[in-house]
């Protein structure tokens, strides 16, 4: 099957904000949609006149470019981009207010976003909007209003931290060769075209033995092109275009692995990028599959030379207990997925992968990843880059692969993130970077009319793209040269220790991590005592709970939404001050251990720009005895209000104070932060014990929990019941929290259970009532997260009762259609069945009357006009023209069989001819076409 799409030129002044292409994860449309409009659509500017329809709150329009189209089942809530938006990786999202209304789908011109309402309830108007890696799509304001921070230059950095003795971007003894394979295309469940298998290899000449590999998959791109320069997202490529090689574009850090010694290999995932928009995850399980379908090859080519590719050939064998995997945007949460399925097998139903793991993963490197799971692996080590100018997944929502994995498992293996200032998206890979791409590329950050203090191009932290190819490639070989070499002499790179590495030119890369030889010491949580400041909610649409304000341009890393608004579980310190002194008293539930450690480090926020925030931190133990340790200083990002600059700086203190006050270190009972500059803000992540060093990793065996997505039909009569499809596999038991949404709450229900293979610790029965009534396929969502001991692998999934009766028929009769003016034109409308839910799908196309005056703005009443088509009696002009179409809807309440349409006039002293209303019966069917029914009548006699 060819999965065709019309190719676009999408202009290079495109927003950032649009720089994404929607795809639907969670719950896909049933059918793809049309790529244009398939049928006149209601003119829902006014919502008192569709508040039936969508159950919107009647408080004013609709928002510019937001409108309700489609009847009953089809009924969807559509937003329409001013311009054509581009391919990416972050997915958009509709919200109402704080709450996830669901993930649209994307017509083929790319500026249509459809979203199958299913009955739900939208609620103001003014709370609507389109967010794509939280970033606000819609909204004209978001994208050019400066704010304080967007009125100067960016903060000056401080001066250079040390060189690392050590440099990982110094390329090695090794000559290089390049070649690519290509192999027959693979099956992926869900997927109905083949997937290619076409990758670019680049190992050493001469290095002896087997090598360690390093795999690579690029992100969610363009597919396809023409000589014209048109994009588009077919699979296979249509007739006349040609695959985007995005899979050529980590060339530069293939050559210096290569250099290095590695055998490295880029693999091409085209065909997922042009199908994954039907994937309930957004492709993360298909781009695993493919992952270790490669590697699986690999591991047959290390045994069996002579059946390998030419370009496998020419590379020295792999040695598979020896992997390090590098994933670019959905790449990364691809190779993520890739590297737990290594561990733990996912459901056959949902693997493209059936047999035996052959390799090892001994790291996995995220450049500006996705994360729509936030299902970290725990037990193998990562490094994510966070690109500061990240104009795509512009939340860096990549920093919860190191902050979803406190305290799930051992907490040996070390999680990295590399905050690169100035860099953006895109330009990590060659093939998406203008002036080195074979394909049309562009940059994907986008400063509008007001320049960027920090990301628009030419500003002193702005980095070209080889500038930031530089940095990517030296970090990657870091990341290489740490897990899989097992050289600690590079882990102050990656790891918060302030060092640099010289071949990253003049990047300033900032890093912090968790694991590794760190101790817990304070992780805030509800049971957390804090005096001085508050412990606060990270994910939270509460103001007065949540660590920054819900609403606003302040965008924290750590605090990256997930599936719901209010998530628990999630949580921080944060601390205001306006003078210096008065310290901010931290206590947890229990008394820590430090003992054994070299030093307390720290992750704290402060806001962007800001210089010179100063705290001394002192411990207590439970005798009393209390040692300052000493002073930091930390200083804000650079930031604007396009990044999310609110990251956490690691900061260490000795404990040598510590020892010489003889405090307890096995029992420390209070963490105090004292600010010491005037005034200010900061939030404290969390804080632990380090030591140097780099402990081995063993994984341990955990439980895995899948979520699976059950569809069934309501029936006719009786009462069946149905359970959420769980799967929890693997060994021992751990603690997950499930959230359970029901149809017609607004926020889900949630509880932490204990898992085990072979329990039913989650059984979610859902009842299903069959009737012959029309009515909405009902969604009961399941969604859950690891907390303790246990691992998850498909986080989304529920049940979908689907409707399978059929719309009522409609039939409509005049009740009033000659009145005088200042008197109601009235209709019926009648249903031949009572269903279950508002019947929409019946409405009038106002039309002009041809012969005679037609009815015009100033006859009809003007409230009416304006809840019904969202305008303006002024200037006046026919019905016919109030509106792109003048469409007046019909709506028949559930549980009626009839209801009535009236267009009320006003009376005044002018003296006028009769004048006429002309409308068309309109109609709609489940596929959204347009059925023509009859012609109405309407006359208004004047009253002089």
């Amino acid at each position: 099957m060819t999965r065709r799409t019309t190719l676009i030129r999408v202009p290079r002044t495109v927003t950032a904000a649009l720089a994404v292409l929607t795809l639907t994860v969670g719950w896909p449309e049933s059918a793809r949609a049309s790529p244009q409009p398939a049928h006149a659509q209601h003119s829902a500017e006014s919502i008192s006149a569709i508040s039936r329809i969508s159950r919107v709150e009647p408080d004013g329009r609709l928002p510019a470019g937001w409108r309700i189209t489609g009847t009953g089942a089809g009924q969807r809530l559509v937003w329409t981009s001013p311009d054509p938006v581009p391919m990416g990786d972050a997915r958009v999202e509709f919200y109402a207010g704080d709450r996830l209304l669901g993930r649209p789908v994307a017509t083929q011109d790319r500026r249509t976003f459809r979203l199958r309402l299913d009955g739900a309830r939208i609620g103001p108007a003014s709370g609507l909007k389109a967010l794509a890696g939280g970033r606000r799509l819609d909204a004209s304001d978001a994208r050019q209003a400066p704010d304080a921070r967007r009125a100067t230059e960016a903060a000056r950095p401080t001066a250079p931290a040390p060189a690392n003795p050590v440099d990982p971007g110094v390329p090695g003894k090794y000559r290089t060769v390049s070649g690519e394979y290509a192999l027959k295309s693979v099956r992926l469940p869900g997927f109905s075209a083949p997937v290619e298998m076409r990758a670019a290899v680049v190992s050493p000449v001469g290095a002896p033995g087997r090598r360690p590999l390093a795999l690579f998959l690029h992100g969610r791109h363009y597919t396809c092109f023409d000589a014209k320069g048109d994009q588009g997202i077919s699979w296979p490529c249509e007739a006349g275009t040609r695959p985007v090689p995005s899979h050529r574009g980590y060339l530069r850090n293939q050559k210096l692995l290569a250099s290095q010694g590695y055998v490295t290999v880029s693999i091409s995932a085209n065909g997922i990028n042009g199908q994954d928009d039907a994937a309930d995850d957004g492709g993360a399980q298909a781009r695993s599959s493919l992952v270790r379908l490669h590697l699986a090859r690999w591991a047959d080519w290390a045994a069996h030379r002579s059946g390998a590719p030419a370009a496998v050939r020419a590379a020295p064998p792999a040695d598979m207990s020896r992997v390090l995997l590098v994933g670019h945007s959905r790449g990364g949460e691809g190779v993520n997925r890739a590297a737990l399925d290594s561990l733990s097998r996912p459901p056959a139903d949902q693997d493209g992968y059936r047999g035996p793991v052959r390799w090892r993963i001994r790291g996995t490197v995220l450049i500006g990843p996705t994360v729509f799971g936030q299902n970290p692996v725990p037990d193998v080590p990562s490094m994510t880059i966070l690109p500061g100018c990240d104009g795509d997944v512009s939340d860096l929502q990549g920093q919860i692969y190191v902050d979803g994995t406190r305290g799930v498992s051992r907490g040996a293996a070390l999680h990295s993130a590399v905050y690169i200032v100035g860099a953006n998206h895109n330009f990590f890979n060659s093939e998406w970077t203008p002036g080195q791409a074979q394909a049309p590329a562009d940059d994907d950050f986008w400063d509008g009319d007001t320049p960027d203090p920090v990301c628009t191009p030419g500003r002193k932290a702005r980095l070209t793209a080889a500038s930031q190819q530089a940095a990517g490639a030296t970090y990657t070989a870091a990341a290489a040269r740490l897990f899989v070499a097992g050289d600690d002499r590079v882990r102050p790179l990656l790891d918060g220790s302030d060092r640099r590495a010289p071949s990253a030119g003049p990047a300033r890369v900032l890093t912090h991590a968790v694991g590794g030889k760190r101790t817990p010491v304070l992780l805030p949580d509800t049971s957390t005592s804090v005096t001085g400041g508050r412990v606060c909610a990270q994910v939270d649409p509460d103001p007065g709970r949540s660590c920054l304000p819900p609403e606003g341009s302040a965008v924290s890393p750590h605090f990256a939404m997930w599936e719901t608004a209010r998530e628990p579980g999630r949580y921080a310190v944060a601390m205001r001050w306006s003078k210096p002194g008065g310290a901010v008293r931290i206590r947890p539930a229990r008394p820590v251990s430090v003992a054994g450690a070299d030093a307390l480090a720290l992750r704290v926020i402060v806001p962007p720009n800001t210089t010179g925030t100063r705290l001394d931190i002192a411990l207590t133990d439970t005798s009393g005895r209390r040692a300052t340790l000493g002073h930091a200083r930390i200083d804000g990002l650079p930031g604007s209000d396009r990044t999310a600059s609110y990251w956490g700086r690691e900061i260490r203190v000795p404990l040598s104070a510590a020892v010489r006050s003889k405090v307890d270190l096995k029992h420390v009972k209070s963490l105090e932060l004292t600010p010491g500059s005037g005034s200010g803000q900061a939030w404290l992540v969390d804080a632990w014990g380090w030591s140097p060093g780099t402990p081995a990793v063993r994984a341990a065996s955990l439980p895995r929990v899948d979520i699976g997505h059950l569809k069934v039909e309501e029936g006719d009569s009786g009462v069946r019941t149905y359970r959420v499809p769980v799967t929890v596999s693997g060994r021992g038991s751990g603690q997950v929290r499930l959230f359970v949404t029901e149809p017609g709450k607004d926020e889900p229900g949630h509880r932490t259970v204990t898992v085990r293979p072979g329990g039913n610790a989650i059984d979610l029965p859902v009842e299903v009532r069959g009737n012959d009534r029309y009515g909405y396929d009902i969604t009961h969502r399941v969604f859950v997260k690891a907390v303790r001991g246990a691992v998850v692998g498909s986080h989304l999934g529920g049940v979908t009762v689907q409707n399978d009766d059929p719309m009522p028929t409609i039939e409509v009769k005049p009740v009033a259609d000659q009145v005088t003016e200042g008197q109601s034109l009235r209709w019926k409308v009648s249903l031949s069945a009572v269903a279950d839910v508002d019947v929409d799908s019946a409405g009038f196309a106002i039309q002009p009357v041809g012969r005679g005056t037609e009815l015009s703005t100033p006859d009809v009443d003007g409230p009416w006009l304006r809840e019904t088509f969202g305008e303006s009696p002024d200037p006046a002009r026919p019905l016919s023209e109030v509106a792109e179409p003048s469409f007046l809807p019909a709506v028949v309440p559930a549980g009626k069989l009839s209801a009535e349409v009236s267009v009320p006039t006003v009376r005044d002293a002018l003296k006028e001819p009769e004048e006429s209303l002309r409308m068309q019966l309109m109609t709609y069917d489940d596929s959204w076409e347009p059925q023509e029914g009859p012609v109405f009548m309407g006359t208004v006699r004047d009253a002089s």
